[in-house]
């Protein structure tokens, strides 16, 4: 099932999509029999990249999923915690990609998605001393885990490596859920992911019994909802926004269709 999912899901990307789409209408395109179904595939790549290469549209897209629970605040020297967060005895960082390259530092291999989330985590490391960081995510055939660069980035931003955790035998999300809990036990974590991934990660981890306060990071939103006459134009980041909007909804709709979240 794992594969299986990892096989498909990229393909119901909005740019996956539109591509298949248009190789499949070309080719019904130059049948007698189908010319017309092809011709009316050739135009449903120009409306999906359209809609999803839109701002106005992949911010709405998005928006209900960064804007389910608010971030974690600054908080000035001395200033006393929210209880929730104060009682956290760890800070769960959820694995987010990386790159094959050794010859680059583990900071820099780490996707953008993966540095932002680290950030925050580090950000509510230094706000709860008595706290340990954990990291997960696994990695390819050579090299480090994921959740070993994760560590290895944390040391090199000033975490004692004594105070880390990794996990790096979990899949996706739903296996570090269960790992988590496995490990963690009933202890208040703060769960530190993307703001759009965070409602999917949130329910998992309350499937497994996971005892996480949300805490979102890497907004790929952050317009404020003031809009602007570019706000309605096109380009490369809003088909990013659009691809992660989609992947999360398809994926917490399986997630809820399967009975695990």
């Amino acid at each position: 099932m794992f594969w299986l999912k990892k096989l498909f899901s990229p393909l119901l990307s909005p740019l996956a999509f539109s591509l298949a789409c248009g190789v499949l209408g070309l080719v019904l395109a130059r049948s007698r029999r189908w010319q017309r179904t092809g011709r009316a595939l050739l135009t449903l790549p120009v409306l999906v990249l359209l809609a999803a290469g839109n701002k106005w549209i992949s911010g709405r897209l998005i928006a209900p999923l960064e804007s389910r629970y608010p971030a974690v605040g600054d908080f000035q020297p001395g200033e006393p915690l929210p209880a929730g967060l104060a009682a956290c005895r760890y800070v769960v960082v959820l694995g987010g990609g990386h790159d094959d390259r050794n010859d680059l530092p583990a900071l820099s291999r780490l996707s953008t998605s993966a540095r932002a989330r680290l950030a925050e985590g580090v950000r509510l490391l230094r706000l709860l001393p008595g706290a340990q960081l954990v990291v997960s995510g696994p990695g390819f055939d050579r090299g480090p885990t994921h959740a070993q660069l994760l560590a290895d980035s944390a040391v090199s931003l000033g975490i004692e490596r004594t105070r880390i955790l990794m996990i790096d035998d979990a899949r996706d999300t739903e296996e570090e859920a269960a790992r988590l809990h496995e490990v963690l036990g009933d202890a208040p974590v703060a769960l530190v992911t993307s703001a759009w991934h965070l409602p999917r990660a949130m329910a998992l981890g309350a499937a497994q019994g996971l005892h996480a306060l949300p805490c979102p990071s890497d907004f790929l939103d952050r317009s404020g909802g003031l809009r602007r006459f570019s706000d309605f134009t096109w380009d490369v980041s809003s088909l990013e926004r659009s691809t992660a909007a989609v992947h999360e909804w398809l994926g917490g709709w399986w997630s809820r269709l399967r009975g695990r979240a």
